[in-house]
């Protein structure tokens, strides 16, 4: 899991200032409302400085939301990671705060829209469907959506940053493990089925794998922001600003890929009149449908077609991830074994964690980045599950009290996220019940076994399923797909009881990581990633059968094990599991630390007769 970085405004503005201010622009275009999502153009989850307009105007920084304003009400929509960040972060005299899902957009539009008001958005923020589902809710209060040529917020924004400019650079292969030239026949080819001359592709992360390119426009994530129209005879257009690209870079696109400026993507688009062309309504821009449409394009719409190859990693891509997660592992490793030396005796803060955990991966070979903004949470700040540690925040690590620990970073060979749960000193006996009851969720979902086709969401309750029994659960996806240094989220596959998400495939990298939160006191959650594999079918299967292979290598806090609550099969799971551990860590450790992590990694019942 991700947490987002803290968003400052610098201006000399207060949210109550900001808010009147876009009020006022709204009224002056002849506007009621206007729609602000947590979005850019790419429809991304990690965005550049300029696109933080939710954050500019609201204060929240989550990863994922959206305000709604109008002249007399406003609100503002999280999901269940950020229940209590989102009211920490906004002012609750400006906005309502609603529930993402339980108490969606369009629902509260209905209650407060009035018939004959305009809603404006920017169609640029809004997929296709996202625009329509905003659509249906006007009209049923007998109000309009207005599309706006210009972005409101971007209007009062006063010193908001310009568009990024980080460096483009080739994506070796012996990382990528395939050429951009064998990726753009497959994709090409791929076209044929859906009888489509051409794909409008806009998520950069599909473009940076088509084109084996990688850049630096968004945190966290290695993106060159830009857009891309791939023909059917393998050539691509890219429209991306051309003083991101090296000459190095230049040479490796090659002369089958043309480049042009991003604003010349409409005529582009104008000129694919009498086409039938492929977009993706679930991540393309409802501007581009839009032009697709007055141009007179025949428009197919049908997922990203680099989704799938992209999420499922070819041997190469695999390798490159066990190697990242071995250097990644003995970063953690030093990182738990410094916490139990020095944690007990209250002299470590949340920020010192970071720091410190930071430090110690920047030395592994291949690593570039972090994958995401560390979260690091003491005690009750951990039951914030995208909790983003500050100086006013900060915790010291404090005897009886959990820690919780969600990290990765974006290494040339792999994109690691792992999250551990600690006990600091002696741990409170309900905490021990939960953790266990979550690692016998974790396990369930490592072991599993399921027939080719199935999906995420059908696997999703076994994660749950022990703590449902103490009527318990969590507020979040089980699993989400992760990239080759590429998003740490990454669709389409995923493990959530949300949605069904793609059919699981060999090859497909998804996070196992069931929690449990309980606010005021701790947070658990135990994460790891693993790989969709092929597993030998039994005697008598009649379909072929798929499993998950862990990659992530650290040890998982054996204080804070019941094992009266675990079964034979899960502690022989546990052991097996610390065993390979031991056996792929320990030869990268000194001494110190290999002392502590052949501790950590004994046999449980070795543990706690001890």
């Amino acid at each position: 899991m991700r947490a987002s970085p803290p968003e400052r405004d610098h201006e000399a503005l207060t949210a109550g200032e900001r808010l009147g201010a876009l009020r006022r622009e709204l009224a002056a275009r002849g506007l009621d409302g206007f729609v602000v999502p947590r979005t850019d153009e790419h429809q991304g989850e990690y965005v550049a400085a300029r696109a933080r307009r939710l954050a500019w105007l609201t204060g929240f920084t989550g990863s994922a939301g959206m305000a709604l304003v109008l002249a007399g009400r406003a609100a503002v929509f999280a999901d269940g990671r950020y229940t209590l960040q989102v009211r920490a972060q906004v002012d609750e005299a400006l906005y309502e705060i609603k529930h993402l899902t339980e108490h969606p957009p369009s629902k509260w539009l209905g209650e407060a829209l009035e018939p004959g008001q305009r809603l404006g958005i920017d169609a640029w923020l809004h997929t296709e469907r996202q625009a329509e589902t905003l659509r249906k809710a006007c009209e049923k209060a007998g109000a309009e959506l207005v599309a706006c040529d210009t972005n409101p917020v971007d209007a009062v924004w006063r010193d908001q940053p310009p568009p990024p400019l980080s460096p483009a650079v080739p994506h070796p292969i012996e990382f990528s493990g395939r050429s951009a030239a064998e990726k753009r026949a497959q994709i090409a080819a791929s076209l044929g089925e859906e009888k489509a001359d051409a794909a409008v592709l806009t998520q950069p992360d599909s473009i940076a794998w088509l084109l084996n390119i990688r850049g630096g426009d968004v945190p966290r994530t290695p993106l060159a922001l830009g857009f891309a129209i791939l023909d059917a005879d393998e050539s691509v257009a890219l429209f991306m600003d051309r003083r991101k690209l090296t000459p190095e870079t230049e040479a490796h696109l090659g002369n089958r890929v043309s480049v042009a400026e991003p604003d010349e993507l409409g005529a582009a688009l104008d000129a694919l009149k009498g086409k039938r062309v492929l977009a993706d309504p679930n991540s393309a821009a409802s501007w581009v449908f839009r032009r697709l449409g007055d141009a007179g394009v025949e428009i197919v719409r049908a997922a990203d077609p680099c989704a799938l190859p992209k999420a499922c990693k070819n041997a190469v891509e695999l390798d490159g991830a066990r190697a990242a997660h071995r250097r990644d592992g003995a970063a953690l490793s030093r990182f738990l074994a410094w916490i139990a030396r020095e944690a007990p005796a209250g002299g470590v803060t949340e920020l010192d964690a970071m720091a410190h955990l930071e430090a110690l991966r920047r030395k592994g070979e291949h690593m570039r980045d972090l994958s995401f903004t560390t979260i690091s949470g003491a005690g009750p700040n951990g039951a914030i599950v995208h909790y983003s540690a500050t100086e006013d925040s900060n915790r010291h690590l404090a005897p009886g009290e959990l820690y919780l620990v969600d990290s990765g970073a974006q290494y040339l060979d792999g994109t690691t996220d792992v999250t551990r749960t600690v006990a600091i000193g002696t741990p409170p006996d309900e905490a021990r019940e939960h953790f266990t009851r979550v690692l016998k969720g974790h396990i369930a979902i490592a072991t599993a076994r399921f027939p080719a086709g199935t999906t995420g969401g059908q696997i999703d309750a076994l994660a749950r399923q022990y703590l449902w029994q103490a009527g318990l659960d969590f507020d979040h996806g089980t699993g989400h797909g992760v990239g080759s240094y590429l998003g740490v989220h990454e669709g389409p596959q995923r493990i959530s009881k949300g949605g069904p998400g793609a059919a699981l495939k060999p090859g497909m990298i998804v996070s196992n990581e069931p929690g449990y939160y309980k606010e005021g006191a701790y947070g658990i959650r135990i994460e790891n990633l693993v790989t969709v594999v092929a597993v030998p079918p039994p005697p008598g299967a009649e379909k072929p059968l798929l499993g998950f292979e862990t990659l992530t290598l650290a040890p998982i806090d054996l204080a804070l094990v019941e094992p009266a609550l675990m079964t034979e099969a899960e502690i022989e799971w546990l052991d097996a599991y610390h065993a390979r551990v031991h056996a792929e860590i320990g030869p990268q450790l000194e001494a110190g630390d290999l002392k502590w992590l052949t501790q950590a990694t004994q046999p449980l019942k070795e543990f706690t007769a001890a």
